[in-house]
């Protein structure tokens, strides 16, 4: 279970990876590359236990996660970890536990909870080496016309589970933040424990980690390598290197349908998502933190300006279908700019006319049933896939990434959660997905 001793040392770690049927490289040579490497703090020229492919939320946190339990591991991937091109690489990102509409939302509910205190955890230990600080506790506001089954069961999930929650009466919301509109509002749910995180240091703080505790990042293009039977002997990154390592992890995003286009195609579903960031008046502190909370109303979620930067208040509404995220252009165009606009107007008039400081385009993963994938590839007894993050993967990832280390070492057997988490055999465009 996430939260238990993080600590096991290597005479355990072979034994526990070697009962999983994991090759362990140590002793064999890794090819030179050419491309570029980042300097880790301890180096090594033997083969990694690991190879991640993928320095997003899955990748970071799997990778930390895994050095911290005894194993070596090296992650390849073609921008850089807080790249502008994948999923975390956005300027925020939200993190509430109100999942009533998901069939998962019980469990998501509980890791949410359990993620922001370790986010609070990591600000803390950041301090102390002079990392940025990435969580915001702005608590998070939801309004609605009428209640809904969404309501009532992310009511249900927080009383079953003693997640702090207030019902607001609509003089309640006017009387805390006067400058929210909301006509023939009846449903106010307050989650005072939510937040928002700062999505791309986030990433860049825990590859910093990663690095200084002796990991290494490597930038360069994968593709798979050497096969024999069942194992995947190596990664081949452009250029000509070959990289082996005893557990192969994918952690690919919004890249899985052209990096596996038989297996993933089908399973991934891609979109854009649309963020807006319009500038808040001068010396006007209601829409910057923290005076202001998240919030999510109908067809849009948001949130006030974050110091010391001030991006802006944030608006996200709408979006447009996915395509090859390394071609992708990541601006929103002009026809677009209406539905946030409109947002203001009817909740926010006091932002009317604002000026944007700055739009993001981001690219999101969904599976099928719109639950994480953490399994093993089909083909492969010593590859795993990590992905669909769903639009959600980001706050999780503290959380997540203890899971799957312990998932992939074998001392995390949760026959429910491993269910859960497998690649359906469902692919879009069946039953009228």
């Amino acid at each position: 279970v996430p939260g238990d001793d993080m600590t096991i040392d290597r005479r355990r770690f072979i034994k526990v990876t070697t009962a999983a049927g994991f090759a362990l490289g140590a002793g064999s040579e890794t090819a030179t590359g050419t491309g570029r490497r980042r300097s880790a703090a301890v180096q090594t020229t033997s083969s990694p236990d690991v190879v991640i492919v993928g320095a997003g939320v899955f990748g970071m946190w799997t990778a930390l996660n895994l050095q911290r339990l005894g194993a070596t591991v090296r992650v390849v991937d073609a921008y850089g970890a807080g790249n502008s091109r994948q999923t975390s690489g956005g300027e925020t990102r939200g993190v509430r536990t109100s999942y009533g509409d998901r069939p998962h939302g019980r469990l998501w509910t509980r890791w949410a909870g359990e993620a922001i205190r370790k986010w609070i955890e990591w600000d803390e230990m950041g301090s102390e080496r002079l990392l940025p600080r990435l969580f915001f506790n702005t608590g998070d506001l939801i309004l609605r016309a009428e209640t809904s089954q969404y309501i009532q069961d992310t009511r249900s999930h927080w009383d079953a589970l003693g997640t702090p929650y207030e019902s607001l009466t609509p003089d309640e919301v006017a009387y805390r933040w006067p400058w929210i509109r909301f006509e023939d509002l009846s449903v106010a749910l307050f989650e005072p424990a939510a937040g928002v995180v700062r999505a791309r240091r986030a990433i860049e703080s825990v590859a910093r980690v990663f690095e200084e505790e002796g990991g290494t990042i490597q930038i360069g293009r994968a593709s798979f390598g050497e096969r024999a039977g069942s194992t995947l002997r190596s990664v081949a990154i452009d250029g000509g290197e070959s990289l082996s390592g005893g557990t192969t992890i994918f952690a690919c995003g919004p890249w899985f349908p052209t990096f596996m286009p038989e297996l993933m195609g089908n399973r991934i579903r891609t979109s854009i998502g649309h963020t807006f960031y319009f500038a808040v008046p001068p010396g006007d502190t209601r829409f910057s933190f923290p005076n202001m909370p998240s919030f999510g109303v109908p067809g849009c979620t948001g949130w006030p300006a974050l110091p010391p930067d001030h991006r802006g208040f944030r608006v996200r509404t709408g979006g447009r279908p996915g395509s090859d995220p390394d071609t992708s252009d990541r601006w929103i165009p002009l026809e677009a700019h209406a539905r946030p606009r409109q947002i203001l107007e009817r909740h926010f008039p006091d932002l009317v006319g604002a000026a944007i400081n700055e739009t993001r385009a981001c690219h999101y993963e969904s599976s099928v049933d719109g639950n994480f994938i953490v399994d093993h590839h089909p083909d492969f007894d010593n590859v795993w896939l990590l992905g669909g993050g769903s639009a959600e993967a980001f706050k999780f990832g503290p959380v997540l990434g203890e899971y799957i280390a312990r998932r992939v070492l074998g001392i995390e057997d949760d026959p429910v959660l491993a269910d859960g988490f497998r690649l359906k055999d469902e692919e879009f465009g069946s039953r009228g997905r």
